[in-house]
This record gives structure tokens, C-alpha cells and sequence, in this order.
């Protein structure tokens, strides 16, 4: 009982910390960003960290930190508020007639990189049709029960990216449903390999290309943006059809260079908060510029 507990307190303390609307979400955010430059906060020390190992502008680290802030603010709200309300915050859909054809030819595998909401991405998708999400378990059972309550609320069927998260995924799609799956994680249970990721090495996932493959999945890219008017663009893109064909390595190569294309269009909205070159494979040692720099 003491993690359903858990749930419903921290869903209690979300519903609170999402009543701020879109511009007092970005006064607070923007109040956050500044504090952690001013601190040298952690965060502000990977988001910098990662700019340069991408090769962007150092000055970038405000706006990405403030879009960080922003979705956490965000997706307290989307959380803990109707779906159909939410939604209101969608201002356009670019690329929906590529996203019709998918559905009207079978199974689709989207994938979200953290840019943007994909909270907000999410919903969109799960009131469309039958759609799972595969996730990363929360950091306690207390969290990982809110988070998997406050996602299927609103219809998606939660997956763990564990071992055992390709076969209900896998009997989604031949179902004719559509997933949803982040590829800039490195999943827990291996099936990972280094790809360059905007010029950086970067251990990837090979799920997509294999779970693309097998189900005969459509495949497309695809993020909720922020606009400047406090609404929200959903892009969809097609995926270059060498992510789900061709050698592994050449696949998770190609996804990362077509996840790279997709995020340098509005960088600052990319989770560079996130420690995404660093990574160990089964018997090699770990790497990890993040070291020390970042702790």
C-alpha cells in the first residue's frame, strides 16, 4: 500500500504545482534558469558540458535550462488535468497527413526524442488510437506508481524499458496499434550500441530498428514544440528507412543523425539536462565525461 500512498500524495502535490497557466510558467522557469547559472547548479554544469561536447553555442545554456523548467512545470499540469484540457494548449500539427497514412496502413512507432513536451506529445497520440509508451521506471516504487497512474489516466498503456519491454510492444503493433518510445536513453537491460550523436559518440538503442522491423511498423519522428505565442506545434517527420534496415550499427547510426536533424531546428528545447554521452556496454569500462565536472 505504501507506494499507491505515495502516488496519490505526490499526485496531490503536482496537481498544486501545476495550477500556474502558460506565462507564469515561463516567469517561473525563467526565474529557475537564471537561478541555476547564478548557483552553477548541477544541471547548469551538464547542460553546458553538453553543449559543448555537441558543438553548440555556449550561449544556449539559459533557454535550455528554462525549456527544462518548462517541462517539468508542463507536465505537472498535463499530469493532473483532463486530457481534453491539456490539448487546448496544441496550436498546430504539422506533418498529420504523413501520420494518417501510417495509421490507415497498419502499425506505427513513433519516435519522441525529449524535445519539447512529449507528455503533452503523448496525449495527443493516445486519443487517437490504442497507443503504449515505453518508459523508464521511476527512481522509487512510490514514483513509478504516480507516474504510471498519471499516464494511464489518460489512456496510454504504460511499458518498462526492462528486459521484458519488447514483447508487449511488439504484440501492440501487430495489433495495429502505435508506440511511442524515446531513443536518447540508454535502456537498463543492454541492446545498445555507440553512435555518433551530434559529432559526439553516444550509446544508443537498437530496439527501434528491431522492433521496427518485426512488426512492419511505419515509422516516424516526432516532438510537441513550444511556440512563442505559449501554445504548442506537434511535428511529425518520416524516418529515414535505413534506421530499420541494414547492419545495427549503421541503423543506430542513421536514427541519432535523423534525431540530430529533428532537434536543430529549436536546439534550446532539446533535454541537454540529461547525461546522454555517457554509457557502459557489457565488460568495457564506463564512459563518462561527465566526470567530475558534473557531480
Amino acid at each position: 500500500m505504501l507506494p499507491l500512498l505515495t502516488a496519490h500524495a505526490l499526485r496531490a502535490l503536482a496537481w498544486v504545482a501545476g495550477l500556474p497557466g502558460p506565462r507564469l510558467r515561463r516567469t517561473i522557469a525563467g526565474w529557475m534558469a537564471a537561478r541555476a547559472l547564478r548557483a552553477r547548479s548541477r544541471e547548469a554544469r551538464i547542460v553546458a558540458l553538453n553543449l559543448r561536447l555537441a558543438g553548440l553555442d555556449a550561449r544556449l545554456d539559459r533557454d535550455a535550462l528554462e525549456a527544462a523548467s518548462l517541462t517539468l512545470l508542463e507536465s505537472l499540469r498535463y499530469w493532473t488535468r483532463p486530457a481534453r484540457r491539456n490539448l487546448r494548449e496544441v496550436r498546430a500539427v504539422e506533418g498529420l497527413p504523413l501520420l494518417e497514412a501510417a495509421e490507415a496502413a497498419g502499425p506505427v512507432l513513433v519516435v519522441a526524442p525529449h524535445h519539447g513536451n512529449w507528455e503533452l506529445l503523448v496525449q495527443w497520440l493516445a486519443q487517437r488510437r490504442a497507443f503504449s509508451l515505453l518508459y523508464t521506471r521511476g527512481a522509487s516504487a512510490g514514483l513509478d506508481r504516480f507516474l504510471r497512474l498519471a499516464r494511464e489516466r489518460q489512456g496510454v498503456r504504460a511499458v518498462a524499458a526492462d528486459a521484458h519491454g519488447m514483447k508487449p510492444l511488439l504484440k501492440a503493433l501487430q495489433a495495429g496499434g502505435t508506440v511511442g518510445i524515446t531513443p536518447d536513453q540508454v535502456p537498463e537491460a543492454g541492446g545498445a550500441l555507440w553512435a555518433p550523436f551530434f559529432g559526439t559518440p553516444a550509446l544508443t538503442m537498437t530496439l527501434v530498428q528491431r522492433l521496427g522491423a518485426r512488426a512492419g511498423a511505419t515509422l516516424l519522428l516526432a516532438a510537441a514544440e513550444r511556440r512563442s505565442d505559449g501554445g504548442f506545434t506537434l511535428r511529425l517527420e518520416a524516418v529515414p528507412e535505413a534506421v530499420t534496415s541494414g547492419t545495427a550499427e549503421a541503423a543506430v547510426a542513421e536514427l541519432n543523425l535523423a534525431v540530430e536533424r529533428f532537434v536543430r531546428r529549436s536546439p534550446a528545447q532539446y533535454q541537454w539536462t540529461y547525461k546522454r554521452f555517457k554509457g557502459q556496454r557489457p565488460g568495457e569500462a564506463l564512459v563518462n565525461p561527465y566526470w567530475p565536472e558534473c557531480y
